[in-house]
Order: C-alpha cells, then sequence, then structure tokens
C-alpha cells in the first residue's frame, strides 16, 4: 500500500528582506553593480528609492549568481540580465516537465 506523507515548511527565501547595504554585504558586492543590476532588471527590490529598497531572498540568490557572471566570466550588465532571465526559462521548463511526468 502506498502511503503519502505531507510536509510542510518555510521557504526562508521567501522571508528574507534584505536592504541595499545588507544585500551588497550578502553576496560581496559593491553598490554600483546592485544598481546597475536593479537598471538592467536582474533585481527586482520593492521600494520607492534606494534607501527604501528592500530585497527578497531569490533576489539574493541572483545578485550572486550576477556578480559570478560579471566577475569570473567577464560578462557585460544586459548579458547578466539575459543569461539569467534564460536560466529561470530553462528552470521553469524543466519544472513544467516534471509535472507533466516526462
Amino acid at each position: 500500500m502506498n502511503q503519502i506523507t505531507y510536509i510542510q515548511g518555510l521557504v526562508v527565501e521567501e522571508t528574507v528582506h534584505l536592504t541595499l547595504m545588507e544585500l551588497c554585504q550578502a553576496c560581496s558586492a559593491e553598490e554600483e553593480h546592485v544598481l546597475t543590476w536593479v537598471f538592467e532588471g536582474v533585481l527586482e527590490p520593492i521600494g520607492e528609492s534606494p534607501l527604501d529598497w528592500r530585497f527578497g531572498g531569490e533576489s539574493l540568490r541572483r545578485a550572486r549568481l550576477a556578480l559570478r557572471l560579471s566577475r569570473d566570466l567577464e560578462v557585460n550588465p544586459p548579458g547578466v540580465a539575459l543569461a539569467l532571465d534564460l536560466l529561470d526559462e530553462i528552470a521553469a521548463l524543466r519544472a513544467q516537465l516534471l509535472r507533466r511526468g516526462k
């Protein structure tokens, strides 16, 4: 007999709200880089101005990846935005395939 177990949890990344400075410290990026990534659409903070911005846990993951792309692979900011968008699309397609059972 198959037994189904349901597990309920909280994803910490969804509850994290970092300021601009905290995000910079957490991903070891300069403020200039983060501002550029916001301008390019890599990061989408909540708030009206940099002093009010709050970044979720997903922004931390994206900022770390953006930093690696720009520093290690020397990808320019528009290229970082494109690469992250494509990676997001790939992840969405994989999730769709998994839901269909293929």
